[in-house]
């Protein structure tokens, strides 16, 4: 099966400089109807303890025209190793950026951070 995209259409995938790229890239849907990605590679910052907070990220969605590249995910992803955010709106955020990226609305994107423990809690946020 041939592919109809190039790797020369991608900024973050096999592009020299691509580990700086915090875009979401997307490609043309081959005809999937449900896209699952999942990261345990996730860290953010406490914006009240400056405490760094690892997260698993579940992203689903239900495609239409376009796919989010994996890799330009992984990189859009690991931008937050230094933002001050609290995991309810990580969540928020990763949602609106994937809905936009995809030209869906909200609600055929659900992200799910599974921030791990820290101080003995662990915190899941859904969006």
């Amino acid at each position: 099966m041939e592919s109809s995209v190039r790797s020369s259409e991608f900024v973050a995938l096999g592009q020299p400089g691509s580990e700086r790229y915090a875009g979401l890239e997307t490609f043309p849907n081959p005809g999937v109807s449900h896209v699952e990605m999942t990261s345990d590679e996730v860290t953010a910052v406490c914006p009240v303890t400056g405490q760094p907070d690892l997260y698993v990220a579940a992203i689903e969605y239900w495609p239409g025209e376009r796919c989010i590249e994996s890799k330009s995910l992984k990189l859009y992803l690991s931008s937050f190793r230094n933002e001050g955010v609290f995991c309810e709106a990580l969540a928020v955020k990763i949602r609106d950026d994937v809905a936009e990226a995809l030209d869906l609305q909200p609600e055929k994107v659900r992200v799910t951070l599974e921030q791990k423990a820290r101080g003995g809690i662990t915190i899941t946020a859904t969006s």
